[in-house]
């Protein structure tokens, strides 16, 4: 099954994307099934697993709300405050949607690069190890080592990097950031996504210039452990959705058709239990 394992849906007159300003063009409107279906009938993907894009338990009922009447999208990634006291009421009660995936709090955003090691958090963490429901790790490189504690803590969690870890392309920052994934790949249990690098890399970015990036990931994780997303509508910032899934495909010709068929679909089909 062809999965596209990180995507969005948002209306803005929900009022809670609070990052999404007119200042971000043409993805600063609404997006529904409607307007993806054309690109998962020309890639024949078959299922998706829809993501978070605000910091609200509203917005996780409003994806469910869609999931359940879009038999495509298979998987809601969810958020909750770690941070509240009633975190633990939150979790049950979208737990019991069998279409809750896993859940992601919005790291990149949080200015305290240490914030996920806080010792508050642990009950809302430890009841995602006890409910075996999965944690997006949304990160950046300067939480690639506090990521590394966090692991240590949470051994049974079940864990995807969201976007690589969004290195910093436009910068040609490479050398630290792929030998901190190398590290964190060498956990058989971590999963990565292939996703969102391109948002990563200057306006003009050239396929030569996201391969090193791409064949680090392959390298570390493997197929078994990595899935493609197309980040969209976000993508449309930097290329669209056909020429991210080409660059992908040009990138995992070389593989067999079982290790293609893991990033392109598998892999997400048994991380997240679609």
């Amino acid at each position: 099954m062809r999965v596209d394992c990180h995507q969005h849906f948002w209306r803005l007159d929900r009022g809670d994307y609070t990052w999404l300003t007119p200042d971000f063009g043409p993805i600063y409107r609404d997006f529904g099934p409607r307007d993806m279906a054309p690109f998962l009938q020309r890639h024949g993907i078959e299922a998706t697993v829809l993501v978070q894009a605000a910091a609200t338990v509203a917005e996780t009922d409003y994806m469910l709300a869609i999931a359940a009447q879009n038999p495509i999208v298979r998987g809601v990634v969810g958020w909750v405050d770690f941070d509240a006291p009633d975190v633990l009421q939150d979790i049950e009660r979208l737990a019991e949607n069998s279409l809750i995936k896993s859940f992601r709090p919005m790291i990149q955003d949080i200015a305290d690069s240490n914030w996920m090691l806080q010792a508050h958090l642990a009950s809302g963490l430890a009841d995602l190890q006890r409910r075996d429901i999965a944690f997006d790790a949304l990160l950046k490189p300067p939480h690639l080592r506090p990521f590394q504690e966090f692991r240590r803590r949470y051994p049974n969690l079940r864990i995807v990097i969201d976007h690589g870890a969004k290195p910093n392309i436009a910068g040609g920052d490479f050398i630290t950031w792929a030998t901190e994934m190398r590290t964190i790949a060498r956990d058989p249990a971590i999963f990565c996504k292939l996703s969102g690098l391109a948002t990563e890399a200057r306006p003009d970015w050239t396929e030569a210039q996201l391969r090193p990036y791409i064949d680090l990931l392959l390298e570390a994780f493997g197929p078994k452990r990595l899935m493609w997303g197309s980040d969209w509508p976000v993508i449309d910032l930097a290329g669209g959705y056909d020429r991210w899934h080409g660059v992908v495909l040009n990138a995992i010709n070389d593989l067999s058709a079982a290790e293609q068929g893991a990033i392109l679909g598998g892999t997400a089909t048994s991380f997240y239990r679609l």
